[in-house]
């Protein structure tokens, strides 16, 4: 099983994750931001990577160190799952609809984190969480799992679609990736020999 649990404590948020990468999408998702969890959900049950979350963090004072350090913890946790990446498919990429949302995502996971994100919002707030938020969560998720990342929303008006499109986008692009290949399950996708 290709699986890893991450616990992560600083001073200003505790978190605990476990994924499951063979799973079926099977979630226990809670960090105080109820579209933040929702977001998280669509994550696992697109992908169908069990995700288990828990965070406490110093919602007090905003959301950023909340939002920042789950991204890191759960890329942390797909990062030691995939091990050595061997037999993986690597690559990923996914056209996300909703609606009248339209968002493009494409991966790899290469060891050569970076993010590309060209996504805006025309408004502050999605229920109780900053919008500014969300390329932050996704950079800091890239950065901790060793992924190049792009997302971009190529058209779209609803607030609530752009995001989640966006979740989902990366959520069945991931599932792709992360699958392993049963043509070169023994091999690791490099020229290189190492990812």
């Amino acid at each position: 099983m290709r699986t890893a649990t991450i616990s992560r404590s600083t001073s200003e948020t505790s978190i605990d994750v476990t994924v499951n990468l063979d799973g079926t999408g099977v979630y226990t998702i809670s960090t105080g931001i109820g579209f933040f969890d929702h977001m998280l959900e669509q994550l696992s049950r697109h992908s169908l990577i069990d995700l288990d979350v828990k965070t406490v963090g110093d919602l007090h004072i905003d959301q950023h160190h909340t939002v920042e350090d789950t991204g890191i913890a759960i890329g942390e946790a797909i990062a030691k799952a995939l091990g050595d990446k061997r037999g993986i498919r690597r690559y990923g990429d996914a056209l996300s609809p909703m609606d009248e949302t339209l968002t493009r995502v494409a991966l790899d996971i290469s060891g050569r984190p970076f993010l590309v994100w060209k996504t805006e919002f025309s408004q502050k707030k999605l229920g109780e969480m900053d919008t500014e938020m969300f390329e932050h969560w996704f950079h800091s998720f890239s950065q901790a799992a060793g992924i190049t990342l792009h997302v971009e929303t190529l058209y779209g008006q609803n607030n609530h679609h752009i995001a989640e499109a966006a979740f989902k986008g990366l959520a069945r692009a991931l599932r792709t990736a992360v699958e392993i290949d049963t043509r070169k399950a023994d091999a690791i996708p490099s020229t290189k020999g190492i990812l």
